[in-house]
């Protein structure tokens, strides 16, 4: 009896500390998963200053690989999923000026959302999100009216064009912030407000070079 009290405390400290450590990679059918820990879904609180402080951080990374691989060199845009969907998680980074520009809500996919926390995920027909570096591409007029192409550029979403992930708006997602509450869950797409779609539009319209985007965690 003492044997098994003490082998069931060991596995029960065992998962507290993977969960305390973030995040782990784990497999499930073969395909790979990257699941956050419980504490960063609905008790997921972000200071500005942490916020801030992780995008300066990957701008900052974002110079270079633009300059590198013929991307806009003036603005990136920047999602952070280690925020609520409640909370304004897509920047509009000006990278010649290296500051903030414009901040709105968007949404992630239905099937990165788990009682254990968020899964990201390459996997088509997952509906999750995907993390890594996006091209945003040509538009077109779909299912959610005018819409972007993205092609995933990291091993994390290297399927996002044959998953039919793209950029576009939905009328259910608000204009502000409404945290706590969430807001409504896409099919794997990252997608936002119709008036803020409006602004990034006008990002993209403007400029001569396929934008970056970038979904971190």
């Amino acid at each position: 009896m003492h044997i098994l009290r003490k082998t069931f405390v060991l596995a029960a400290g065992l998962f507290l500390t993977l969960s305390v450590f973030g995040y782990f990679l784990g497999k499930n059918n073969n395909l790979t998963f990257i699941n956050t820990s419980s504490n960063f879904t609905d008790n997921r609180v972000v200071t500005s200053t942490e916020a801030m402080s992780r995008l300066k951080e990957k701008a900052s990374l974002a110079k270079d690989y633009v300059d590198e691989n013929g991307f806009d060199v003036s603005y990136c845009f920047m999602i952070d999923m280690r925020l609520p969907s409640g909370k304004n998680r897509f920047f509009v980074y000006n990278l010649l000026k290296d500051s903030l520009e414009v901040a709105g809500l968007v949404a992630h996919g239905k099937g990165s959302e788990t009682e254990s926390g968020l899964i990201f995920s390459n996997t088509p027909k997952s509906n999750c999100t995907s993390l890594g570096k996006y091209k945003i591409g040509h538009s077109y007029n779909g299912s959610f009216g005018l819409s972007y192409k993205l092609k995933g550029l990291d091993k994390t979403n290297s399927r996002a064009f044959d998953r039919a992930v793209v950029l576009h708006s939905f009328c259910g997602v608000p204009n502000t912030e409404v945290y706590p509450a969430p807001i409504a869950l896409s099919e794997g797409c990252p997608m936002v407000s119709t008036a803020f779609f409006t602004q990034l539009k006008s990002y993209m319209d403007e400029s001569q070079e396929p934008i970056l985007l970038w979904i971190y965690y």
